[in-house]
Order: structure tokens, then sequence, then C-alpha cells
């Protein structure tokens, strides 16, 4: 069974609180009129209590069939000021698909569409154990689509008339098995595939292919060591020190994953350095990751 989260950190941005009750579930009451949208919820770090007073709002947008993104651009400028406008399904690519960037009373307020078909179609798949890491804009390493499922599982419910997310929420604390082993067994031999690749590479010191196989394999890694611990990762961002902090993760794993990438240096005998961390870093997560 995954971590659940508190909506809040003890002590953290309690006027935030406030700001969720008193502005945030009225708002999702009125997305929910919007045509195709099925239910909101409050994401992203806000959700899994490990904000602070700055950090944006997450709303994702469940919608299923056609959205009236004309009727949520009106509600958007109602909300938050005439220069509002919420995107195209689509319009931020085929993951992260679209939304709105709002401020409201000075504060962050993201709107992101959820295709909630395409979410249980992802989440089918997961319990399978296949998954796909895909080029999106924002993220160097990919989207991974089963961070749909990771999303509703960690997230708040704010308004959910027909029940539709409280079921897929439910069913998503328990991390697939099936998935597990496959981010374990298939990602970490691509994180030794990728580091035998960069080896070649540095005759020609090309330090630029090297950080791209070594970025790969970190989060590869960091993937791993989540789905060995039945803990859903998002997000590259914060991937390694996420991951360090597993109790199933190999000694100072972030640390020794940033001075990975912190030091790799521009000459062979450089790159030999960084490379040497890399593969004995990705040999200890896979001997923290045993698989029956």
């Amino acid at each position: 069974m995954i971590r659940t989260y508190p909506l809040r950190r003890a002590g953290v941005d309690d006027v935030g609180v406030e700001f969720q009750d008193a502005v945030l579930r009225p708002l999702a009451g009125r997305l929910c009129l919007v045509d195709g949208v099925v239910g909101v919820t409050l994401g992203g770090s806000r959700a899994r209590g490990t904000h602070t007073a700055e950090s944006d709002y997450d709303l994702g947008v469940y919608y299923r069939g056609a959205l009236d993104t004309d009727g949520l651009t009106a509600l958007a400028q109602k909300w938050a000021g005439a220069g509002a406008s919420a995107t195209r399904t689509g319009e931020w690519g085929p993951w992260v698909d679209g939304g709105a960037w709002l401020s409201y009373d000075g504060r962050a307020v993201d709107w992101l569409y959820r295709d909630l078909d395409r979410v249980a179609s992802v989440w089918q798949d997961s319990q399978q154990g296949v998954y796909g890491l895909h080029a999106q804009t924002g993220h160097p390493f990919g989207f991974a689509d089963f961070a749909y499922a990771g999303e509703l599982a960690s997230a708040v419910i704010l308004v959910d008339p027909s029940g539709q997310l409280a079921e897929f929420r439910t069913a998503m604390q328990h991390y697939p098995d099936a998935l597990r082993d496959a981010l374990v067994r298939r990602g970490l031999w691509e994180a030794e595939f990728v580091t035998a690749l960069a080896r070649k590479a540095i005759p020609r010191a090309d330090t630029t292919y090297v950080a791209g196989c070594l970025f790969r394999a970190v989060c590869l890694c960091a993937h791993a060591l989540h789905a060995h611990a039945r803990r859903w990762l998002i997000s590259e961002k914060g991937a390694a020190a996420a991951a360090g902090a597993l109790p199933n993760a190999p000694a100072d794993f972030g640390a020794r994953a940033h001075a990975v990438l912190g030091r790799l240096g521009t000459t062979p005998d450089e790159l030999t350095a960084a490379l040497t961390l890399a593969e004995q870093l990705v040999a200890d997560t896979r001997d923290a990751c045993p698989l029956t």
C-alpha cells in the first residue's frame, strides 16, 4: 500500500488551508458546471503536504468526452480577470494536455486538464505492467504515463458529483505488482545499458552525450526505487532526493546522484570518474531492489 498524504504539513501555510476551503472548493463546484468536467482535485505539493507558502495550487480538471474550453475561459475571466484564458485540449502537448495559469488574490492557481478515459486506460495498462515514457515539453526525462495514477492517488478530491474520481483514487492506493516488476527489471536494464553507451563517448570527451545518458540512468534508478517501495513517482523534479528518502534506497542515494551529474567535467579522465560513480549507483540500486 502506498503512502497517503494529509492536506498540509502542520505549521506550514495555515492561511492556505482557508484559501482552499473558502475559494478553491467553490471554484471546483463552478468548474463542474462546465460541459465535460466530471470532477476536480487539488494535486501537487499542496495535496501531498510538502508545500511551502509560495507553492502553486494545482487543480486537476478531470473531463470525459468533449470539454467546453470556451466555457472554461469564460469562467477563468470571471474568476481571475479579463486577461485570463484556458487552453484548448491538447494545446500543452499530448500528455500534459492543457489548462490555465491563473492568479487570484496574489496566489498562483493552475488548472490542469486530465481526460478521465485516458487515465482509466493508463491505469488498466499499469496493472498489466505496461507503461510508456513519452516525449513532452517540460519533461526532459519523458512523461511517465503512470503518473496519471500517481496524481490521482495522492490528490485531494474537491468535487466529485458522480463518485468516479473517488472510485479510481481508492483503487490507485495499491501500486500494481506488474508495474513494480516492470519498472525495476526494464528500468535497471536500461540504466545499465545507457551507462555502457556513455562509456563509448568518453574518448571523444562528448560531455553533452554523457550527461544525457547519466541523467537518464539516475532517473531510471529513482523510478525503480519508488516502484520497489510501491510509491508513486510523478515527475523527474526532485526525483533523486525523493528516492534517497525511501527506506530501501542505497546509502546517500540523493547526494551520490547529484554528484554524478554535478562533477562531469570535460576531459576523458573527469568523465570516466563520473561514469564510475554512476555505474556503482546503478549496481547499488539493483542490489536494493530484489524481486522474487
